[in-house]
């Protein structure tokens, strides 16, 4: 499959570019990445040899970033992305009985999406929000903290409401 960038996109793409020093086009990367996930909910390997011509960059460099940080989908997922922390800190504190909990809601192993395309739910490392355990992250923008039970089943049903 043949990725091409938008004129738009590269448009965007040359304003982070545009932050750093003329030989430093690579360190847009992480910003590039996330252009085309916001655009395409996910970033493919042909996206991120896209990226890498752009950048010039070798692919593997800008697939390297891809796979080290969880907030690049390398797949597509749900509408929405629950990551729920399972670092020591919120395991402690019932990280991982919330992870289940969800799990168990939605009907989903770690990692799966519902059949409906709305929910994927990820375990995922320290979110750096300790103190508030357990938290968790949806769609890789919005940290919730102290998520009991209760919390998270109101959490589902208002994004279940918002999905339709």
């Amino acid at each position: 499959m043949n990725y091409t960038l938008s004129d738009n996109t590269r448009e965007r793409f040359d304003r982070e570019v545009a932050k750093y020093p003329p030989d430093q086009k690579q360190s847009a990367v992480m910003a590039c990445l996330a252009i085309v996930q916001h655009e395409h909910g996910y970033v493919s390997q042909e996206a991120e040899a896209a990226v890498a011509a752009h950048l010039g960059m070798a692919p593997i460099a800008v697939h390297e970033v891809t796979t080290f940080y969880n907030m690049y989908n390398q797949q597509p997922v749900g509408r929405f992305k629950l990551n729920v922390c399972t670092n020591l800190p919120c395991a402690l504190r019932n990280g991982e009985g919330a992870l289940k909990h969800v799990c168990s809601r939605l009907g989903v192993e770690p990692y799966g999406t519902t059949e409906d395309g709305v929910f994927t739910v990820q375990p995922s490392e320290c979110l750096g929000a300790c103190a508030d355990a357990p938290v968790m992250l949806v769609n890789d923008r919005e940290m919730l903290s102290f998520m009991n039970e209760e919390r998270l089943d109101d959490l589902l049903t208002t994004l279940k409401a918002h999905a339709k």
